[in-house]
Order: C-alpha cells, then structure tokens, then sequence
C-alpha cells in the first residue's frame, strides 16, 4: 500500500516474541482473551454477539488529510477500508487471499472488452451514502473527474490511461473525461474506456484513491472535513491536532462480505498528540486498543515477555529507504549520491529499527519475495548479491571526485524515535563523509507532503514505501517514473525527483510486456530497478516486519496483506 510513510515497528528481543510472531502470521487468530476468532478466511457471517463497544486507538501524530483521494498514508487507507468503496475491492481477508479483488460498489466484476480496453460496470442497487443521498452513475463519473481535479497523487500513473486522462492531467479543473468515464441511469451502468490494455487496472479501481464520493464533493482537497462515505463507519469529526472518531453509517447495510464486511465496534476513537511511552502504557493498563507508533527500545523487552500475546507480528512488502534530490547540490552529482549508498550500514538501521527479527537490509527497490525482485547488491563491499557491509573508503573517494565535500545537506524525518534515531545516524554518516548535516524532524502529520514539494528544497528524506497492489511497477513506476514528478505539488510522489527518459522508456515497455506476458514483465521490472540503483536516487535501507501491539480487550485480530489490520473486523465487546 501505500505507500508511504508507514510506522516502523521495533522488534522485542524477547524470544516470547518471536513465537508469537510465528503464530500470529499464520493463523491470523485472535491471540488475546476476547474469545475464539472466526474462522481463518475471515468470511463468515457477521457475529451479532461481538458487536458494541469502542475501540481506542492511538499515535503520536495524525496524517494529515483526511480526504481519500488525497490521502496516501497508510495510517488513514486502513480507515478508509471500513469507510469508503470503489466499484471494486481487495477482500477483506487474511493472509494471501487479501490480494484478490472482488465487486464493491458494483454487482459483479467488470465486463471487458474491446481487447482488454473497455470495462463495464452494473452498480448494486440500494447502496446509499452516509449523509442519506443515494449512490448514482452520477457519483462514479464525478469521482473518477474528481481523482484529476484534486491532483490526487496517483492520477498520473494509476489514471493516466483512462481515455481523455491526458487532457486532465494538463488542465484539471476543466476535466470530463467525457469520453473515458461514461455513466447510464437508465441501465445503472458505468463505462471505462482505456488507451491500452491495463492488467492492473482492476488492482488499481481497489485502493482508496478509486473510491466514489458524492459527486457534490468539493472539488478541492477536503482536508479535516471528511467526506460522507458509503461503508460501516462514518467520520463523526476530525482535528489532526487532538482526535478522529468515527461512527457508524445508519445507512449502511452490509452487501457483500468479501468487499466490505459490517463492523463490530460502535465508535472508533482515535487520539493524537500522545508519546510512544504512554501509547505503549496506555495498551498495557486497556486504556487504549492498539498503538500506531514504534515503541521505544526500552520498552521492547517488557512487550516481548509480559505481552507477548499481545504482538502481532506480520512480515511486509515494503522498504525504508532515503531520498537523494538529483535536481539539488549535492545530490545533482550521481557520484555524491553513489557515495552514500556505498557508505551506510544497512546493519546499523536494522539495529536502530529494532533487530534483526523485524527487518532486514534491503539493496533493491522492490522487497524479497515480490514480484520483479532479483537478489543484486550494487553498493556492498566486496560484491554480491546481498548486503555485506558498508564501504566508506569507497564512499570517500567518491565525495572528494564530485567535489561536493563540504556543502550543507537537511535531512528532514520524522519526529518519532525511531525515525529520529535512524537520522541521527545519517547525519552522522553524512558528517564522516566531509558534508555540513543538519536534522530536521518534523510531525508524521505533515513531514510526507512536505518532502515531495520541491517548493521545500528537500535534499535529503527518510520515508518508507509499503505496496498499493502486488506488482513492480506500484514500486518503480509509481515512485521513481517522470509522471509521478510534479514540481511545485504536495503529491508529488517521485520525492528524488528522478526522470530518465531511457528507464522511463523502459518501465513502458515492462507494462506493456505485462498485457501478455508477466513473467517477462516481471524480468524487464528486475532489471529496471538495477538500472535505476545504477543512477541512485534513493538508498534502500531495509525491508520491515510489522508489530500490532493490542490490548487484551481486542479479539478477532485480521492481518490483510495489502491493508494490514482490519480495524473495523476487532472485537472490543
């Protein structure tokens, strides 16, 4: 998912941990005293008996907008899964089957035609919004226009192929897409013609940025005033300062338990503003549900003995990784940005992220086991295909050949620990390799807007990259392609700035590859992220595990593998 900033999660040392990480992952049960789960596909019938109560949940910071086409954090497109709708979804389930899309907001999947460019869509009847208005065509057709109206931050590589997309992108306020996006009261029908066969397409009508919205919606970022939405819950309000509590939809009435499944709790509360000291005391002492942030290292140990049944521990498909400007000194020299990806110790953040038991080093974009991922390492001393050991001799020789040493280079974070932790180091490294490193921690409610607008002159950034959908180009194509680059704009995506129109050329011809043949796409795909690792502009650091930290209220824990927990399926009764 998204695909973006993500919390890091610490791994306790506690052996206890590992244990219940194991049985945690594979069986997705309860792993609390709120009773025996449902069963593992997490597709029966909804329990009248667990419903009620309120789920308390908390972080240290918001995340920003609370707009979902806007939005592209994880912390809010959890939310958004027991909120908003697209006309399709990933299931709401455990485990692999989480990556199969199913109908949402429409009655069966896609009629497709016109070889792979034509999409046609019945809407279900009797779906109505939380403010009592009806879904129409209407709605679907303002949505889709809505998508390039706000600039949301996926409408150039997820949209771009929607007929008349082009236009949009160039001007948006005047987008129709009259003749990409069509909508028929009459039949209840919703027609979307592509430029070209998109195997992905269906993946990409599944994340938030696809959901529908009344098409009275403000055709502007609607920031802390939430959007009316059409699943279980609905914003009740919202002050990225103090809190988020969402309530339920009275109008909602469960459709379809794959794509968006009845809600147990009655209220969620979600407070901002606390520490990771007293988030963590607060889901020890049930004064809280579950913890957003990393906890602290001191406090790991207690967490993987007294509360190991408590932690949740899921493997991801994500990397942390540092973004190096290529349109600024220093990092406009390729030798500069080549200097540290040779010269930071990969070992050295897994340690300040929690230990080996929840990350490991990364060297590729893409994430071991996903799709396109080869084993290369270009940056490690003496070679290989994994991760060895930094080389800072080499790093130094290249500093002093850009003759970059000397000049100041911000490296904005953000204010948690870990990421704090994690940029101390790099200011440090940076300092070693003869540059004038200054940090500058910022609020996880604004710190990833801020650094994909160059209007901010980031040089260099600490963020994370967590899959929208199982494919190598959601990694390459999304954060390091010149369409996602837009100058100027809080979602611009392609955060280094990055546009070689050679790899450009190349991840074009991976998706079209990938119309007939993913397993060749998927070669072109490895082979694109070793040339782009070839230029630079980013240093992967680690691939990460996840912690859940819930309290001992919560039961019918649901790992989804593209979302993550499923907030709206815990039992707090």
């Amino acid at each position: 998912m998204s695909r973006t900033t993500r919390r890091g999660a610490l791994a306790a040392a506690a052996v206890a941990l590992t244990l219940t990480a194991a049985a945690c992952s594979s069986s997705g049960g309860s792993g609390s005293s709120s009773g025996p789960s449902a069963s593992s596909s997490g597709s029966s019938a909804f329990q009248a008996q667990h419903q009620g109560g309120t789920l308390k949940l908390v972080a240290h910071a918001a995340a920003g907008s609370f707009d979902p086409q806007v939005n592209y954090t994880l912390q809010y497109w959890q939310l958004f899964q027991s909120m908003y709708d697209g006309l399709l979804a990933f299931k709401k389930v455990n485990g692999q089957e989480s990556f199969t899309v199913v109908p949402d907001l429409a009655a069966a999947m896609p009629k497709v035609t016109n070889s792979g460019k034509t999409y046609t869509f019945t809407l279900r009847k009797g779906v109505t919004f939380s403010n009592g208005k009806a879904l129409t065509t209407d709605d679907v057709v303002a949505s889709f226009q809505r998508v390039f109206k706000v600039s949301s931050p996926t409408a150039g590589t997820f949209y771009n192929g929607i007929v008349g997309a082009d236009a949009c992108l160039r001007t948006p306020a005047s987008c129709t897409l009259s003749k990409g996006v069509i909508g028929d009261a009459k039949t209840d029908t919703v027609t979307v013609n592509l430029t070209a066969a998109d195997p992905e397409f269906e993946y990409k009508l599944a994340v938030p940025h696809a959901v529908v919205v009344p098409k009275d919606s403000p055709v502007k970022d609607a920031g802390t005033k939430p959007l009316p939405s059409t699943g279980p819950y609905m914003a009740a309000s919202y002050d990225p300062n103090r809190a988020l509590k969402l309530v339920r939809n009275p109008h909602f009435k469960e459709w379809s338990r794959d794509a968006e499944p009845q809600g147990y709790p009655d209220v969620i509360d979600y407070t901002f503003g606390q520490t990771v000291e007293s988030e963590v005391t607060a889901v020890e002492n049930g004064q809280a549900d579950w913890m957003y942030d990393p906890p602290p290292a001191d406090r790991l140990n207690e967490i993987g003995t007294k509360y190991a049944s408590q932690a949740h521990v899921n493997p991801l498909t994500a990397f942390w990784y540092a973004t190096l400007n290529v349109n600024m000194a220093p990092f406009n020299n390729k030798l500069a940005r080549q200097a540290i990806n040779w010269a930071v110790d990969r070992s050295a953040v897994v340690r300040l992220y929690g230990g080996t038991n929840l990350a490991s080093p990364a060297c590729t974009i893409l994430p071991p086991g996903f799709p396109g991922h080869i084993d290369s390492c270009d940056y490690t001393k003496g070679g290989g295909t994994t991760w060895k050991a930094a080389d800072l001799a080499k790093a130094r020789a290249l500093v002093k050949q850009s003759g970059t040493a000397g000049q100041e280079v911000g490296i904005v974070v953000q204010d948690d620990d870990v990421n704090k932790s994690i940029g101390q180091y790099l200011q440090s490294l940076l300092t070693q390799l003869g540059y004038k490193a200054t940090l500058k921690p910022l609020s996880g409610n604004i710190q990833f807007t801020y650094i994909q607008n160059t209007k901010n002159k980031v040089q260099l950034a600490l963020t994370s990259w967590y899959q929208d959908y199982p494919a190598a180009s959601d990694f390459l194509n999304v954060l390091l392609s010149c369409a996602s680059y837009h100058p100027g704009s809080d979602s611009s995506i392609n955060i280094s700035g990055f546009c070689d129109k050679g790899v450009d050329a190349r991840m074009q011809a991976a998706l079209k590859t990938s119309q007939t043949d993913k397993a060749s796409a998927d070669k072109q795909w490895g082979a694109v992220d070793q040339a782009v690792m070839a230029q630079s502009p980013v240093v992967p650091l680690i691939n990460p595990k996840l912690i859940d930290f819930t309290s001992t209220r919560v039961g019918n824990y649901r790992f989804s593998k593209q979302f993550y927990m499923l907030v709206g399926q815990l039992w707090v009764k």
